[in-house]
């Protein structure tokens, strides 16, 4: 009988499943057709004279040989060296993303563990300091950077996004570690564990799927951040979303345009896979926070 009232009608199903696989093409189109566009040349990709341009790449097949090139990917990894804005962009977001968990873990065990009233107040001004405008908060230290000397270097850019990114991972931690009851770390220290040791061996392995999901939150921050890195950094420390934003410039040059376009499907494509690879701890992360034991 159970089996017979979990069946769905067909025409549920085919419904559901329809308007999913339409999400899905509509989700993901931008970036197949940027993806399709960056092996084509700048006269066939933003053609005005025939969208089927784009598509077919005539005037690509006719300075190339062939309707698809990779000469967007080699003008902006050789000529304009994004590998270096992909290896600063690597070095922020790892430091930014250790720094902040574990400054995160340890603050949110505290707080969530605290008995004290001003457990609450110190989470509010986390969160007003978190909602200022990122260039609020940068505009006040660009001076200080200046006098010190420390403007235009990945240290200095590390200490303002982990500063920034901080309340919000905090939040996040001091969330999750309110659904795990205390009880856990109260058996942990009976059986002659230490406060640390209880947090380490205990309490971690159990709120990991939180851990991942707000180490995921922190690196996209690091990684798309654009106001901070372009404010603190030089052209030619950049991370890679100022560097994509430099192709562009203020005026338009024959073929930059395609630099651009290669860079974004290659910044893009790091995502995906994370996402992939992490796609059960982050759902079981975001749920876990929810649900208090």
């Amino acid at each position: 009988m159970s089996n017979l009232r979990d069946k769905k009608p067909p025409s549920l199903v085919a419904l559901s499943t329809g308007f999913v696989l339409v999400w899905l093409v509509i989700a993901a189109f931008p970036f197949l057709w940027t993806m399709w566009g960056s092996f084509k040349v700048e006269a066939d990709f933003f053609s005005r004279a025939d969208w089927m341009n784009a598509i077919t790449g005539p005037v690509t097949e006719r300075q190339h040989g062939s309707p698809f090139t990779g000469a967007g990917y080699e003008g902006a990894w050789v000529e304009q060296e994004f590998w270096r804005a992909v290896v600063n962009t690597a070095i922020v977001t790892f430091s930014v993303v250790v720094i902040s968990l574990t400054l995160g873990t340890l603050g949110g065990y505290a707080l969530a563990r605290s008995g004290f009233k001003y457990t609450f107040w110190l989470l509010m001004a986390a969160l007003v300091f978190r909602a200022m405008p990122h260039v609020t908060l940068v505009s006040g230290y660009l001076l200080p950077f200046f006098q010190l000397n420390i403007w235009g270097y990945l240290p200095t850019t590390i200490i303002v996004l982990v500063a920034i990114n901080q309340p919000f991972t905090l939040w996040m931690l001091h969330s999750f570690f309110l659904s795990i009851p205390k009880d856990l770390d109260e058996a942990a220290m009976v059986d002659g564990c230490t406060r640390f040791q209880a947090f380490r061996l205990a309490i971690i392995p159990v709120m990991w799927p939180g851990v991942v999901t707000t180490g995921l939150f922190s690196f996209l921050l690091a990684y798309n951040d654009f106001t901070v890195t372009s404010m603190l950094l030089t052209q030619e420390n950049a991370t890679m979303i100022p560097k994509i934003n430099s192709f562009l410039g203020s005026t338009q040059e024959e073929g930059k345009v395609m630099y651009a376009v290669a860079a974004v499907v290659s910044a893009i494509v790091p995502l995906f896979v994370l996402i992939l690879f992490f796609q059960r701890q982050i759902v079981s992360g975001l749920t876990a926070g929810a649900v208090k034991g």
